[in-house]
Parts: structure tokens; C-alpha cells; sequence
């Protein structure tokens, strides 16, 4: 999750390099016109960690592909054109996202213009089994439509805060907090949205008892390490409970959540870094709010003022 944002840009008019280029991005075993016209295609992508943001515009003919599963997770949302997936007979939706199928299968594709996000199927697992507290779960995706129209939507709104507010800013994209937090907040979306595994699985039983000791580990644990890397799973997994467990003990105990005093603790350090600041040198309320992992510059600020009384920049001038 620390790596650097990793762009690219790809056009062209030539259609045997476009299908060579749609073989490699979508892990297609081969991919062939099913049509003639004048072919275009562009493809631009942005990606971090095991996160990757497509746009495809394919346009001219059709093409047909046959995708293995390779082992990564693919949700798609067609804006123009049409997907279909020709052994189901199955016109993917338009305006809607779907989950690519985890199974080989066949597709055509005709005047596209679709977004894609790829995520690596391990990292997924990873962060299902973390979650849900058990090492041995083991992660199957069971649908392709999402679980609810609620859902789709949530879904759509994540996504739209990551190629309209994240990607796009690279000082925002600079902070490591921000990159691991994007990636997390994202899998912990398609988890929710996709029906799967994760949705049905089982509950951990805590240990009786167990919560006051419990929620003194973590709160030791984000007060130790809240600049760097860490989510609900890992202060859970300080605190040996299962995620699920520790929530609910915080909720009952404190009145808030792990995550909740995670950035509760990160915003008095973005509190303590403009009091130091000097602005004379070039700081920024965005840089400050950046290194902590505050994406949203307007959100910062207000959960800012409601905390201390008064806008970031105040502080930030004196």
C-alpha cells in the first residue's frame, strides 16, 4: 500500500496493437474483431498498491475476448456502448456496475466506453479475512450485480471519490495514509456491494470479559503507531479481537469507534503540525491535512472547527 501513484495513457488507431493491448491489461487469453469499421481505442489508467482505475473507449467495430481467471477482481460500469458476455447471452449493465465473472468466459465488446477498477483477488482475501477476524476464511464471490440498489450506489459514490477527489491530486496522492486508506476503503466497499463469502460469514465468539482489556490495547496500540498505516483491522488484531467485537466494545464503553479515535488522533497531530507551521515557507492547511491522512480539504475543515473552534487556517496564521 505505499506505493507512488503509477499512471498511463495509451491511443491508437491500429487495431492488431489495440488487441494486444487489451490481452494485456484484461488478462484476455486471446481477442479478435468480430467486425469491420475504422478501430479506435483509448485507455488511460491510474493505480496504487494492488488498485488500479481504468477508463476504456473502444470504438470503430466490435471486439470479442476470451478472459481467464487470473486472480483479480474486476468491477466494470459501462457509460456508453455495450459488454456482453456471449456464453451467458447476458448484456452487462449500462449505468450500473457489475463484477467481471471470476470464471473463463467469452465477451463482446461494441462501441465502449466503460471504467473499470482492478483489485488484486489476494489483497482482497486479505482484508476479508482481517475483518472478519479468522485466518482460515477463505473469500468466494457468488454474484456479479450488486446486493442491493443501495449498495450500487455507494459503491458508484467510492468510486467517484477516487478518480474525482484522489487520483487526480498529487499532493493528496503523496501521503502514504491517504494511498493505504483509498486502497482499504475501497476493498471494504466491493466487499459490501458484491455478493460474496464475507457478507454470510460467520461471527467470532469474544471472550467473556474481555473488552476493558481489550479496548486498553487498542487505544495504546493508535496512540503508538497513528502515523502510520493502520485501519480497524490492525488496531483489532493489537486489541485480539475480532473487528465486529472491538466496534461494538468501544460503541459500549467509550461512546465512539476504533476508527473513529484513530482520526480523532490524527487530526490533534494535523493540530500540532499548524500551530508549528510557518507559512512564510510555503505550508499549506492541504499539506498538513494531506500527511494525515485527510483527503477531503473541506471535511478536514469542518470536523477541524467542530474540534477546536475555529477554521485550520487560523491556526495556520497565527
Amino acid at each position: 500500500m505505499e506505493h507512488e501513484v503509477q499512471r498511463s495513457v495509451f491511443t491508437t488507431r491500429d487495431s492488431s496493437e489495440g488487441l494486444a493491448k487489451l490481452v494485456e491489461v484484461y488478462a484476455l487469453r486471446e481477442a479478435r474483431r468480430a467486425s469491420d469499421g475504422e478501430f479506435y481505442m483509448a485507455l488511460t489508467s491510474a493505480g496504487t498498491g494492488p488498485v488500479t482505475y481504468g477508463r476504456l473507449r473502444l470504438g470503430g467495430s466490435s471486439v470479442v475476448g476470451s478472459a481467464e481467471d487470473t486472480g483479480t477482481v474486476r468491477v466494470g460500469h459501462v457509460l456508453e456502448g455495450a459488454l456482453s458476455d456471449a456464453g451467458d447471452r447476458d448484456r452487462l449493465p449500462r449505468r450500473s456496475p457489475f463484477l467481471f465473472p471470476q470464471h473463463p468466459s467469452t465477451s463482446s465488446w461494441h462501441d465502449l466506453d466503460l471504467l473499470t477498477v482492478s483489485v488484486d483477488g489476494a489483497a482482497v482475501a486479505e482484508q476479508a479475512r482481517q475483518l472478519l477476524g479468522a485466518e482460515s476464511f477463505h473469500l468466494q464471490f457468488t454474484g456479479t450485480r450488486p446486493v442491493s440498489p443501495v449498495m450500487a450506489r455507494y459503491w458508484l459514490d467510492t468510486l467517484a471519490h477516487l478518480h474525482r477527489d484522489l487520483l487526480p491530486n498529487r499532493q493528496v496522492m503523496s501521503s502514504p495514509l491517504i494511498r493505504s486508506e483509498m486502497v482499504r476503503s475501497l476493498i471494504t466497499a466491493l466487499l459490501h456491494t458484491f455478493p460474496n463469502t464475507f457478507l454470510t460469514g460467520p461471527a467470532v465468539p469474544e471472550a467473556s470479559g474481555a473488552a476493558p482489556a481489550a479496548i486498553r490495547r487498542a487505544v495504546a496500540f493508535v496512540d503508538a503507531h497513528f502515523d502510520e498505516s493502520i485501519g480497524l483491522a490492525q488496531i483489532a488484531g493489537a486489541a485480539r479481537m475480532s473487528p465486529r467485537g472491538l466496534q461494538a466494545a468501544f460503541r459500549r464503553e467509550l461512546g465512539t469507534t476504533p476508527t473513529a479515535y484513530l482520526r480523532e488522533a490524527r487530526l490533534e497531530a494535523a493540530h500540532r503540525d499548524l500551530l508549528a507551521a510557518d507559512p512564510t515557507t510555503g505550508a499549506t492547511v492541504e499539506a498538513v491535512a494531506a500527511r494525515w491522512g485527510f483527503a477531503h480539504r473541506g471535511r478536514f475543515a469542518a470536523a477541524y472547527r467542530e474540534r477546536f473552534g475555529h477554521a485550520p487556517s487560523s491556526t495556520l496564521h497565527g
